[in-house]
């Protein structure tokens, strides 16, 4: 079962469940992005927060599995978008790391993959400002200190 909510654009922040304390090893972190892929609605906008290396790509690689996206599904950090075609429909998996702040995401037409009724994964959210969309599904991976095999997954 997906301890979040999936639903697409229009929920209030608020309504947002949130996942306190949930420890994943990588194994179930990505049985959980692709049961998540497999709920998620177009126009859902999913932002991934977290330090180098805590698996923001290898979820959204899973997310990607679960949406239906049977390609290599590789990081963007240097093309900065990747979007691939599932179903009909386009998913957008964006990585902001290299941006200086949100001045930037004009360059990478930002506003129209916000507001193309796509599934969007973003890493390195925090980059892009008061230009993330509110309503985009909040995901947060940490290390567990002294343990190297699970990541705290937080949603909300």
């Amino acid at each position: 079962m997906i301890h979040s909510r999936s639903e697409a654009r229009g929920q209030r922040p608020e309504d947002r469940q949130t996942i306190h304390d949930s420890r994943f090893t990588i194994h179930e972190l990505t049985d959980w992005g692709q049961q998540l892929g497999a709920s998620l609605k177009p126009g859902t906008i999913i932002a991934l927060q977290g330090e180098l290396g805590t698996g923001k790509t290898t979820l959204a690689q899973a997310i990607c599995r679960g949406v239906g996206i049977r390609e290599d599904v590789t990081s963007p950090t240097f093309a900065l978008v990747n979007e691939y075609q599932s179903n009909g429909s386009s998913l957008f998996h964006l990585d902001l790391y290299r941006l200086a702040g949100p001045a930037d995401l004009t360059n990478i037409a930002w506003d129209d993959i916000i507001n193309s009724g796509s599934i969007v994964i973003v890493e390195w959210p925090e980059r892009a400002g008061d230009r993330m969309p509110d309503e985009a599904m909040r995901i947060h991976l940490d290390y567990i200190p002294g343990d190297d095999t699970r990541r705290t997954l937080t949603v909300g």
